[in-house]
């Protein structure tokens, strides 16, 4: 697993990870890959995150930015062993925790839903803002604006997501920095 380096976070540098942990949990690494890099907006470091939970107490945690109910259900639900706080200085927990809360997500996403969604958008939505808003979201609600722009970054990042997962399974890091 790479260290996390303050200012050079890179969500691809996980990817073998992120396939590992999506094939555990039953669930697309394709859309545990692209969550990463939507959450990638904030600098992934755990004194950085220390420092941020000592202002903000209830702030979201580790390479996936998962909050402490998130990660409660997740850890009763898989009798995970680590804590809340485990997620931002174990990026491969963290990438865990994603993974099987996107499962848990997809258990509860309705077989049927509306056509203006894919099945991974309403997933994403749902990861973005919750379970009751994504079933909402799948019967017609249409989001509001910040789900709106998580979900068109979503979308964005696809690509990068895909080539990231394609490179780490040819076993080519590629040229991160480049990018």
């Amino acid at each position: 697993m790479p260290p996390i380096r303050p200012g050079a976070y890179d969500p691809a540098d996980y990817a073998e990870a992120v396939m590992r942990s999506a094939q555990e949990a039953g669930v697309s690494p394709l859309l545990v890959m692209t969550v990463l890099h939507n959450e990638a907006y904030k600098p992934h470091h755990p004194l950085l995150e220390r420092l941020w939970q000592w202002w903000k107490p209830e702030a979201s945690f580790g390479v996936a930015n998962m909050h402490r109910a998130t990660f409660e259900r997740v850890r009763r639900a898989h009798e995970l062993p680590g804590r809340w706080q485990d997620l931002r200085d174990d990026p491969g927990f963290a990438i865990h925790a994603a993974a099987l809360h996107l499962k848990d997500l997809d258990r509860a996403l309705p077989r049927r839903h509306v056509r203006r969604y894919s099945r991974d958008e309403l997933l994403v939505l749902g990861y973005n803002t919750g379970e009751r808003n994504m079933r909402a979201f799948a019967r017609g609600v249409p989001p509001g604006p910040m789900a709106r722009s998580y979900l068109r970054r979503f979308r964005a990042y696809r690509s990068r997501a895909a080539e990231a997962l394609a490179r780490a399974d040819r076993g080519d890091p590629g040229d991160t920095a480049a990018e």
